[in-house]
Order: C-alpha cells, then structure tokens, then sequence
C-alpha cells in the first residue's frame, strides 16, 4: 500500500476523470439494465471494471493520488441527494424498495412519477439534476457509495482521494421542491444538512481516507455577503470536526474573487484553484491574502475543459510563484476531466501533425505528470518534453490551417446593418401571418424525430461499403416520408423533416464547415447516458456548400404545410464545440454566423417559409460573473443576428433553448429578434412563460408541454393543464405548442403516443380560448 510518506514531493493528480469507457461500455450496460438485458449485478460489475481501469489508467500515466466518488451511474449531483438523504417524497417508496432503480426514476421518471430536474452544470454542456429542498427536508447520511469506491482504489494499491460535492454548492444548487413556496432558501437548511457531511467524513476517516476533496465551483460565481458568510461557517464547523480526513476545498470554472480570503482564512489543510486564462486573477489574488502558509494548494495549471496541448514553459512559470504561497503545491487540472474526451491516440483519421495539438484526458495526465517531476526536479529534468512542447505550440500558431485571408476579410466588413432585420417585428409578424395562415395555439416540434434502429444500420451500411451513396439517401427519403405523414395525420401545424441524416446537431454542421476538425472516439457526456462528439473548431470557419437545403426543399415537395429548415446557431457550434483558444470567442461567432447566414439565405431561396436556428447553449455559456455578462451577450446576441437579418419579412425565424436558467438571459432573447422562440418548461413548470411575461416579451414563445428527457408519455390532460398555465402568462394568439426539445433520443412509440396527446391538447385549449379547433 502507498503511504503518505512514501508520496513524492510534488503529486500529480486530477479532480475526476471520463467514466463511460473507452468504447462507452458503461452507457451500453446502463440502457441494457433499463431495457432489461442487463442485470443489477452485471451493471454493477461493468461499473467496479470501469472504475478499475480509470484508476489503473491514471497511475500509468504519471497520476500520483487518484480521485474516488467521482464516478456515476447518471448524475454526481443526483449522487450526493442521495448521500445525504434527499430523496424527493414520490420517489422514496421506489428508492425504498430498489435503491437503484429508485435512483433512475429519480434521473428519468418513470410512467406515473415525474423525474427531478436537469439543468446545465455551470458554463458547460453536462447536465445535472436538481435537489429538491424544502422546509419539511430531513437529511439523514449514506456513504455507502464514497465509502465503497474509496476501498476499492485502495486495495488495489492506489493513493485515493474522495471527491464529495461540497454542502455549500449543493445546497445553492437546489431548489424549492414542488408545492414549496418559491422564496424558500436551501440555504437555510445548513445546519441540518453539516451533521449529515460530519457523518460520511467519519466514515471515510474510519475507512482509511487521507484526504477528501470537497468541490465548491459555486463560490467562483458572483455570492452575497450571506452566502460568504454561509461558507465560512460551513467550513468553520467541517474544519473543527475531531474525527474527519484532512479537508481539500476545490474551485474551479472561474476565480475565486471574493470568496477566497474566506476559504483561506478556514480551518481545512489545502484548497484547490484553477489557474489557467479563465480564472488567472486567482494567483494575484492569493498573493493578496498571504498565501496559504501551512496548507496544501493543489494547482489546475492544465485546462480541463478544452483540448488544446498545455504550454508548459507558462504553467512551470506560475507552478513556481505558486511555490512560495503555500506550504506545499501539487499540480493538476482545471477541473474535472468529464469534460472532455478520452485519448486522442486514437483519432486515426485527424492529420498526424494536428493530433499532436491536441490533449484528451489521457494527454493530460500525461502533462500533469510532466509538470509534477519539473517542480519537484527542475526544468532540467524534462528538458526534452519542453522542447517538443515548444514545437508543438510553433506548429499550431503558424500553420495555414488557422487562417483564412478571405474569411478574415469578410468579417472585417460586417456593419451595424446586416445585424438588424429590415423591418419591425410588428410588420413582419403581420405578413407570416398573412402568408402561413396558422391557426390558434399551432402546434410544432422542435427538429429529430427518434433516430431508429434501422437509420443507425443504414450508416453502419454505408461506411462499411454494404451498401452506396444511392441506396443510403432512398432509406433517408423514406424516413422523411414515413415523419411527414405521421405528423399530417396526427393534426401538426408546422412540420418537420425529422433529420435523419444528421447524427448530431453540432457535429453534422461541422463535417460541412471548414476549419472545424470532427472525431471518431472523442465522447463526452452530456447526461445520463447522452454522450456527445464535440467537434474540435480549428480554424477559420466558412461555408463551402449549402448543407441542409437539399433534404429540407425534398421534404417541403412532399406537404403542402409548411417544413421548418432547422439550423444550430452560433454561439451553440462554438459551445457545443472545442473552441480554438487563441482568438476571441466573438471573433469566431461571427465567422460561424457569416456562414450559416449563407445557408439561411438559400433555405429561403429554396422555398423555405420557417427557419429555426437553434441556440439552447445561449444561457450555459453565459460567464460566471456578472462584470463579463455585457460584452459576452453582445457578441452573441450579434452572431445570432448576423445568421437572421437577411430574409424577408414574411420568413418566420425561429429559436429554441432548452435546460438552463433563462431568467437571467431575457433581455438577450429577447435582443435575438426572433419571430419565434421555443424552450423548456415542462419539468420547471413554466416558470420561464412567467419570467418571459413579467419581462414584457413581445414576440410569440412556445413554452414546452411535454419533458422530452423522460420516457413517461404526457396525458392530453397533463399538456393541457401547462398550456392553461402558459396562457397565464402568454396571450394565445402569441404562443405555441410543442415538446421542450428534439425527440432524437425517444422513442417512435412514445412519441407517437405523446404528440397525439400534444395535439389532442392544443384543440381543447384552442376551443376554449375561441380558437377553431
């Protein structure tokens, strides 16, 4: 067993690392168990080898003290509700009878229970699920899990860290639970929820824990004196604690601002900061304070959340001030490595040169590892991984790839007028309605239809050469045809093609963009089993070809009722995408922008009435601070425009967002100027139809009546009881009815039974309201 003693002077560690697998094993066992193929016990042993390999995997590769707990089934939030007992009241008789299932129904809901809900974890595309708190709440400690995990790294030799959410981002987190007045704080249950925290740190001590890492990415965000004061309590009392693990409090996402006098000032032994461009006022600031004299600092030197190589020459220059502000400096990365994919060893097809700018997880251990042994042994001792750093770094920054003169050129020329469109909503929603002649309350859905079985087999087909070109687009047309006369029949207004060509909504634009780089093995997950391939934005970024034209101009020839063409917007294929890092953000959103305003245009051209442009990472992508909030909705809300304003007035454009906080984003939806926006509101209860009201919105909205995220089938009662509550809120010649978003991931079954029911709804409401029904 490694000791503390027999630790080396520097140690390499990480926060969390990917946990679906090389070949995404656990996603495969975790839909078999819900499909019933896979059992409890087989589910469970997949997950202990998945947990095995990481662990084996990071020691390899140079990680010296390995994190525990960070591993999940679904969610890590969802994780800690159940540590610490808050189990929402419908779900404890099904968590009751089978622990693991209970803990599904919670993520998914089940046919007659409502799931929790998901919103976007911080400024990234993983989704967690929110706590449900309340007056009422009783929280009672199950370290079964921490425990657990924590005896399995070390009886395979390995150093391990517990890695908990800490009390006071979890409880900022949560939310009033339903029938729960909406200004009830989570935050006045601290003190029954520290005892709780006191009792899984015992049991981790008693378990052999060293150290415990307790994650509180919430104080990087803007906090009221309460709530610092909140945090200093919270580790005033863990830290007094007589029976606990040496206490390590970790930050990441952002700097610490504020609350770092606070957390240096409290009695744990280490804190952990992030350090890369993002949050660098972190090492001014800390200098400021003192220091951290007697406390261990652990240095995210490495960027966890992009994938870009790591230049090494800055971070052992920062690795040494650090030096001399705390008693001892270990080095890691930023924050968690869920963030981004496994090993870019693999990416066969990416030019070999240009693999070589990238770092996937695997990467980065590897640079954490090689930056621990320059600390503890000078520079001199890894004199050879910094001159290949260096030319790696030269290659990038001087190759031809990065830069397009002519791209370059085109947005240099943008004006104020080609983000603006030519007329006032007033006058164009007067000629859609004129030219579309929709009914009350029109029914739509946002973009995918279920991606079969069959469409994945066809693409299987084609890549393997089982069948050609030809034979792939009539399976395609066919499944057009198939979503078109499924949704004539059920009653919907504005329809769909169903996308069935697409295999992601980012990375589909992306293949047919250039600049951007795809991969073939770089998953990340985005929730529960939703792993995505974010593709990697390289260069500059143009059109060559129209990408969606042909497919939705073929769907339109089949139905006299208008077809959505449907698009991803900008600040979406920047969020959804690893973003090149060295130019502004709002620099390559107007590149993106200039390039689908092309496809836009020609979707009209080609006939097309209603174009959505999606942008559901608006919100997510939103800076933690509030002093960076202006100049990042200016760019995007610009980059968005720049995609719309150049159609006519009676071409309808539509948005959608989904999962995320949209009151803070109003004013920005409404500065889009779409015609049409669609969110979700299903598992929040249309709270966003109320802040959307209470902002003063004037354009049409369509607040989502069916959560899209669960596999339970709305009644035609359910979605007509939300959209009454909508039209609370939404005069009814101004709003619509759709799900919260795309039905990729659902299936034909459900959602046959689900639209029908949607539409079902929508005629009642709409007689009710004198619409025809």
């Amino acid at each position: 067993m490694t000791t503390e003693s027999a630790t080396p002077a520097v140690r390499a560690t990480v926060y969390g690392y990917p946990r679906q697998g090389q070949n995404r094993e656990l996603k495969k066992a975790v839909e078999g168990y819900w499909k019933g193929r896979v059992t409890a016990e087989a589910l469970r042993d997949t997950a202990r080898a998945l947990r095995a390999d990481a662990w084996r995997q990071l020691t390899a590769d140079g990680i010296t003290e390995v994190p525990t707990g960070d591993f999940s089934y679904y969610d890590h939030v969802l994780d800690t509700s159940v540590m610490v007992g808050a189990v929402p009241a419908r779900h404890r008789s099904a968590v009751t009878a089978d622990p693991l299932d209970g803990y599904f129904a919670m993520a998914r809901g089940t046919q007659d229970v409502a799931p929790l809900e998901m919103t976007k974890w911080f400024d990234t595309n993983y989704h967690y699920l929110v706590p449900e708190l309340g007056p009422d709440t009783v929280f009672t400690a199950d370290s079964t899990k921490q425990v657990t995990e924590f005896g399995e790294a070390r009886a395979l030799g390995h150093t391990a860290r517990p890695v908990l959410v800490g009390p006071v981002t979890y409880l900022l987190l949560a939310k009033p639970a339903p029938g729960v007045a909406d200004d009830f704080e989570p935050l006045t249950l601290l003190d029954r929820l520290l005892p709780v925290y006191a009792r899984v740190l015992a049991d981790l001590k008693a378990a052999g824990a060293d150290w415990v890492q307790l994650d509180e990415p919430a104080l990087v965000q803007d906090r009221t004196p309460a709530e610092l004061n909140v945090a200093a309590r919270t580790y005033r009392e863990l830290g007094a604690l007589t029976e606990r693990p040496k206490l390590l409090v970790a930050s990441y996402f952002d700097r610490l601002g504020e609350a770092l006098p606070v957390l240096a000032k409290a009695p744990v032994e280490g804190l952990a900061l992030d350090f890369t461009d993002r949050a660098a006022a972190n090492l001014a600031d800390l200098a400021a304070v003192g220091g951290l004299p007697g406390k261990r600092l652990v240095a995210g030197v490495v960027n966890g959340r992009n994938v870009w190589i790591n230049d090494h020459q800055k971070s052992l220059a920062t690795l040494g001030t650090l030096l001399g502000l705390a008693d001892r400096v270990d080095v890691s990365a930023s924050c968690s490595l869920l963030h981004v994919p496994l090993d870019a060893a693999v990416e066969r097809d990416i030019d070999p040169q240009v693999r070589r700018w990238l770092a996937f997880a695997r990467q980065k251990t590897a640079e954490i590892a090689t930056l621990a042994r320059g600390l503890a042994q000078g520079a001199g001792a890894i004199t050879a991984e910094l001159a290949a750093n260096r030319a790696d770094l030269a290659s990038r920054a001087t190759s031809p790839i990065t830069r397009d003169p002519a791209v370059r050129a085109r947005t240099g020329a943008i004006t104020a007028a080609d983000g603006r469109r030519a007329q006032p909503y007033a006058d164009r929603a007067a000629a859609q309605r004129a030219h579309l002649a929709l009914p009350l309350l029109p029914t739509t859905t946002i973009g995918s239809f279920p991606q079969t079985d069959e469409l994945r087999v066809a693409r299987a087909d084609l890549r393997a050469g089982r069948i050609d070109t030809a034979g792939y687009e009539e399976r395609i047309k066919g499944e057009i045809r198939e979503v078109l006369s499924f949704q004539e029949k059920t009653g919907i207004d504005v329809l769909v093609h169903g996308e069935p060509e697409r295999n992601d909504m980012v990375q589909y634009f992306a293949e047919q963009l250039t600049g951007y780089l795809a991969t073939q093995h770089g998953w990340v997950q985005s929730y529960g089993t939703r792993y995505v391939r974010p593709p990697v934005l390289a260069g500059d970024i143009s059109r060559p070809e129209p990408m969606t034209v042909r497919w939705t101009a073929y769907a339109q020839e089949q139905t006299t009722k208008p077809v959505k063409g449907m698009l991803t917007g900008p600040v979406t294929m920047l969020a959804w995408s690893f973003v090149r890092d060295d130019q502004p953000l709002g620099e390559t959103a107007r590149q993106v922008g200039l390039a689908l305003r092309d496809e836009v245009n020609d979707l009209e051209a080609a006939g097309t009435s209603v174009i959505q442009v999606d942008e559901p990472a608006l919100r997510e992508t939103l800076p933690l601070r509030a002093d960076g909030h202006a100049d990042y909705l200016a760019w995007a809300t610009e980059s968005f425009r720049l995609t719309t304003s150049g159609v006519r007035p009676e071409t309808q454009i539509h948005t959608h967002m989904c999962y995320a906080e949209f009151g803070d984003i109003v004013q920005a939806i409404d500065d889009l100027d779409a015609d049409v926006i669609s969110l979700e509101a299903a598992r929040s209860h249309m709270q966003v139809a109320t802040e959307l009201a209470e902002h003063g919105y004037p354009r049409e909205a369509g607040p989502g009546v069916w959560d899209i995220h669960s596999p339970r089938i709305p009644s035609a009662a359910e979605a007509a009881a939300l959209l009454r509550k909508g039209l609370e809120a939404i005069p009814a010649e101004r709003l619509w009815v759709n799900p919260d978003c795309g039905l990729k991931t659902r299936g034909w079954a459900e959602t046959r039974a689900s639209l029908e029911h949607l539409v079902e709804a929508a005629r009642e409401v709409r007689a009710e309201v004198g619409g025809a029904a």
